[in-house]
């Protein structure tokens, strides 16, 4: 298992209920946190394999990006 980190624009509880659709229905994802604390709003990934550029559009197309950190 992989663990892949993100800088994200997820800022609240009611953001992480926007993408918890997306991240729990995701191929490949185990499981998932952001840390809401950190002023970068880190979203830590468990996965054994990861298509990034899809994971970006699909959290795009409910109005959120993501940055490799």
């Amino acid at each position: 298992m992989k663990k892949f980190e993100f800088i994200s624009n997820i800022k609240c509880q009611a953001c992480i209920n926007t993408v918890t659709p997306v991240l729990n229905n995701f191929p490949g994802i185990q499981s998932w946190n952001v840390d809401l604390q950190d002023p970068s709003r880190k979203l830590i990934i468990q996965a054994n394999e990861l298509d990034v550029p899809k994971l970006q559009e699909a959290l795009k197309n409910v109005g959120y990006t993501i940055t490799s950190v």
